[in-house]
């Protein structure tokens, strides 16, 4: 007998009361096989059948169940049809569905194809916000009833509603699906959003504690749902945290002229990724700027560090304020790192020491004025420290009492930097003395040092260098002039050309040509700096036709330097001059070198270049170091002899104004410019003392020592310590530079995975990720695109592999990544701009992706039933064993951090999937759990959209990845079908 009505196949198993598993192989009989129960409507078609009358029927009720049981039905479908039912005031059939419910809500499931997990999300959202209305509804009546003194009834069904929902949504398993569907829904979630804040009003006035706690715990639940990625514990056993120290220092050492943003964003990265409370966090900084103080060479680096420390690290904590969730929350934090940082007395002693005065009282005012701390924590702060100080008396001796605190004369200096910018803006040909007494009070003692430290750590050396440049500028344009306008011109010219060669030398030739106007007028001091002089990493060639002007000009200027007594100052063309002298001195060698010129002549004419403007004898000794880098040991001796004649002073009274000043300034760019060529050459000048430490950090490398050796030792020792000091950041960048970013790279991996003691390996990540700091771009492309790869895909390396070192290189893998993808879309910082790019082959054909055509990818993408047949049947992987969410985000691939990334997780993807395990595998598995330890959330900014969907199906089966919360994490639930994805693997677990 075959029924087709599905109904009449109901009642006549009621009507011949049949049991429930006749019922069960009577139905088989009557439906063919085909068609499955879910299509034929089988849950709701049983609901409807027994919710006819004001009470349940029992028989059809215990098919339903039957149904449940032995799957013929699905969870989805069984849910579907409860959310159907809206008359709330028959309690029997309430009761009855919350029972069905009972059976099953917290052990939900499905293995089908995707879709069939999409609909179970959107089933489990409609029972929820059916489960709402119902204990809604059942609250309203046991309100009603306790007004009619008849409470019972309506308190039952409310604890029933209740605990079904405790009981639904205390699976995390379940609230995962949910924060799906919330996706897939938006509306649905609205609508149970109004339910949750109704419910709230009518259970306020709920006399039984016991339901209203239980009422709010459900609330609470649901409004978690959304968030529920976004949860993460802080370190709690930890104190010291080098990679902040280490950020900060390289900052301070080597980067005090970079924007702010980049800076807080590195440090929001490393707080994030190690989740470190913040006002540890805070603590940090403030250890390291002290710890750089203490640090600091004398001189311009001491200078420095004052500036970045006062000036700079407020201005970075008023921007980490804002990723704070409260301005209140922030300033107790920044007051909790203060009160950690007095208890370190000897640390504050020292500093103290050093910039002979009390620095946390200076740092506190700044903090007050930046509105960081309120007035009673910076007052009760500085009572403290003024106590603790008492009881130091080396703090108070008298020998430094006329010594003025660099702290107090830097934030003096920073009002001073804006005045002078005003008066640079002025007309120059109004008044050009009036600037020139400007220059020539900048140019006395650390004067200059101190207002460029001031201007670069508040973000105005580039405007400051802008104007010395216009001002260079204005002084080549030349008008009817007497003597005395003539020799102001004279200064003007020559002392903007000192303070722009100094300035690019303290602090890189990008702070004086990052700003210069494309396509306008191109000034004479960036064409000459470009071009003419020697920096670092730079080697000129003195042939080059810059080297080589107009010959006529030339021949009047070597006539002009060896017959005159000294150079005439009115319609002189210094510009010229400067461009021109490289060729003169060419001529003055070739004729001393010949024996046409004697000494004593040299001598006069090496007194007429350096006798009126510096600015000649910095030109002529940047084409003489070029020069001498070119002759062989027995032809430099006249060329070295050139340099020693012209960076000594001239003592002679017929000088122009603050000719000491300008002549200190020269014998620092001279002794800046002439280093590398004196180490090669093994040559010693004497340059006049300035009383200072010019080149701090200058020739740190033993000589005679295999640079391996050098990277090894260093690495051990800082490893040793627990932090990177100011030295040894210098060191491993003089290293990075001369071995490249490979060899340098390796090397350190190599001592990484040499580590078996679990806490030396954690600290040596932490240390690697800051010394990797000096170049990250660069180091992520070889770490991620060579030295993984090589590891993970040859067997005889997979044992160093093993934990801890195996762990421990996951984790910095990770961090690199994630390090340079949030940053790679910015500007590189000016210290990497200043190292040459070394080209680390050409990164699509190292990595040649099988990228889809665009029509076969818009053929997967354009609909669901495609993606989920793809998805659901494990061997037709062909399309869709590559794809990942950031195909779908069409991500430009032609990028080399992206590609790398790309080739890294597929490679990671097809670890897991294999049928050989190993240390290799279990490295996959650290990594992918650094990925989700370090993200909030797998969406479209992460490096996980970089990862294949199939690798969530093959991370599932691993058990420590195998939980709802990191399979949210690991996909991009932006995407319909990352939410496909999600809801298989989830529904599965």
């Amino acid at each position: 007998m075959k029924v087709v009505n599905l109904k009449q196949a109901i009642l006549q198993a009621w009507k011949e009361r049949w049991s429930d598993y006749q019922w069960a192989i009577n139905m088989k009989k009557f439906f063919p096989k085909g068609a499955t129960w879910d299509i034929l409507n089988l849950a709701e078609a049983l609901l409807e059948q027994a919710m006819i009358g004001p009470s349940p029927n029992p028989l059809i009720l215990s098919y339903l169940k039957y149904a449940i049981s032995s799957q013929m039905v699905s969870y989805s479908s069984v849910l579907t049809a409860i959310s159907k039912f809206d008359d709330f005031s028959r309690d029997l059939c309430v009761q009855a569905l919350l029972d069905i419910m009972d059976i099953f809500c917290d052990r939900l499931s499905c293995h089908g194809k995707a879709e069939e997990c999409i609909g179970l999300c959107r089933a489990l959202l409609s029972a929820l916000h059916w489960l709402l209305r119902c204990t809604a509804a059942s609250a309203e009546r046991l309100r009603e009833g306790l007004e009619a003194g008849t409470p019972a009834a309506g308190e039952k069904q409310l604890a029933m509603c209740l605990q079904r929902l405790e009981k639904t949504l205390s699976s995390t398993k379940n609230r995962a699906l949910l924060h799906i569907a919330k996706l897939e829904e938006a509306s649905s979630w609205t609508a149970i959003e109004h339910c949750l804040l109704k419910l709230g009003e009518i259970l306020a006035n709920l006399s039984n504690p016991q339901l209203r706690s239980q009422a709010e715990q459900c609330g609470t639940l649901i409004r978690s749902i959304p968030t529920m990625l976004s949860v993460h514990s802080e370190q709690l056993h930890k104190t010291g945290f080098p990679t902040v120290h280490a950020v900060v220092l390289l900052e301070g050492t080597m980067n005090l002229t970079g924007e702010t943003q980049p800076l807080v964003e590195q440090l929001m990265m490393v707080k994030r990724m190690q989740h470190i409370p913040t006002p540890l966090f805070v603590l940090e900084i403030w250890k390291a700027c002290f710890v750089g103080l203490i640090e600091s060479p004398e001189g311009t680096g001491e200078l420095k560090w004052t500036a970045f420390t006062f000036l700079k690290i407020p201005q970075v904590l008023v921007k980490l304020k804002k990723y704070s969730h409260g301005d209140k929350d922030f300033t107790e934090d920044v007051n909790s790192a203060f009160e950690f940082l007095l208890q370190l007395t000897p640390l504050l002693d020292k500093a103290d020491q050093r910039c002979n005065c009390d620095c946390t009282n200076f740092l506190l005012q700044e903090c007050s004025k930046q509105g960081l701390l309120s007035e009673a924590s910076t007052n009760n702060l500085m009572a403290k420290r003024k106590a603790d100080r008492e009881h130091a008396p080396q703090l108070k001796s008298d020998e430094n009492a006329n010594i003025q605190p660099n702290p107090g004369l830097i934030l003096r200096a920073e009002p001073t930097v804006t005045n002078i910018l005003k008066t640079m803006d002025a007309d120059h040909s109004k008044s050009p003395e009036g600037l020139l007494g400007v220059l020539g009070h900048m140019l006395s003692g650390k004067s200059l040092d101190l207002l460029l430290a001031a201007a670069a750590a508040t973000g105005k050396l580039k405007s400051f260098a802008r104007k010395f440049i216009n001002l260079n500028e204005f002084t080549t344009h030349r008008s009817e002039e007497s003597t005395k306008a003539a020799s102001v011109r004279a200064l003007l010219f020559d002392i903007s050309f000192l303070m722009l060669c100094h300035v690019a030398q303290t602090y890189g030739s990008e702070v004086i040509l990052s700003e210069s106007n494309t396509g306008g007028e191109v000034f004479f001091f960036e064409t000459w700096m470009q071009t003419c002089m020697p920096e670092e990493g730079k080697i000129l060639n003195p042939d080059h036709p810059c080297f080589r002007p107009d010959s006529t000009k030339v021949e009047s200027l070597v006539a002009l330097l060896n017959n005159s007594s000294e150079i005439k100052l009115v319609q002189m063309k210094w510009h010229e001059a400067c461009l021109n002298i490289s060729a003169a001195i060419l001529e003055i060698l070739n004729a001393w070198e010949n024996g046409v010129l004697a000494f004593e002549s040299i001598q006069k004419i090496t007194d007429n270049i350096k006798g009126k403007v510096c600015s000649l004898a910095v030109c002529a000794v940047a084409w003489l170091v070029a020069h001498v880098r070119m002759l062989g040991l027995d032809e430099r001796e006249k060329s070295l002899q050139m340099i020693r004649q012209l960076a000594g002073p001239l003592y002679s009274e017929n000088t122009l104004q603050f000719y000491n000043e300008r002549v200190v300034i020269m014998s620092s760019i001279l002794e800046h410019m002439c280093a590398d060529v004196l180490q090669q050459t093994a040559t010693q000048i004497k340059f006049p003392s300035t009383g200072m430490d010019t080149m701090p950090y200058w020739n740190l490398l033993p000589p005679k020592r295999p640079i391996k050796e050098v990277l090894t030792d260093i690495f051990a020792k800082v490893l040793e310590k627990g932090w990177v000091d100011s030295r040894s950041i210098h060191i491993f960048d003089t290293l990075l530079h001369m071995g490249g970013v490979y060899w340098f790279c390796n090397n350190l991996i190599k001592e990484l995975l040499k580590e078996t003691r679990k806490e030396h390996t954690l600290r040596a990540v932490e240390l690697l990720y800051s010394i990797f700091c000096l170049d990250m771009q660069q180091v992520t492309l070889v770490l991620l695109g060579h030295i993984l790869p090589g590891l993970l895909t040859d067997s005889s390396k997979w044992h160093s592999l093993m934990d801890p070192p195996g762990t421990a290189l996951a984790k910095l893998a990770v961090w690199c990544a994630l390090s340079s993808y949030s940053s790679h879309k910015g500007q590189a910082s000016s210290r990497q701009k200043k190292r040459q790019r070394e080209d680390i082959e050409d990164y699509i054909s190292l990595f040649p992706l099988d990228d889809m055509q665009p029509s076969k990818l818009m053929r997967l993408l354009s609909s669901n039933e495609e993606d989920a047949n793809i998805l659901s049947s494990p061997t037709d992987r062909s399309m869709s064993s590559n794809l990942s969410a950031s195909q779908l985000h069409t991500v430009n691939m032609r990028d080399p951090l992206n590609r790398v990334l790309a080739n890294l997780f597929l490679l990671i993807s097809s670890i897991l999937g294999s049928r050989t395990a190993g240390p290799h595998t279990q490295f996959a598995q650290w990594f992918m759990e650094g990925c989700v330890d370090c993200l909030e959330q797998g969406g479209r900014g992460s490096i996980l959209q970089f990862m294949p969907f199939t690798t969530v199906s093959e991370l599932v089966k691993v058990s420590a990845m195998s939980s709802p919360k990191v399979v949210l994490a690991i996909t991009d639930l932006s995407l319909p079908l990352g939410r496909q994805v999600a809801a298989k693997a989830i529904a599965a677990l």
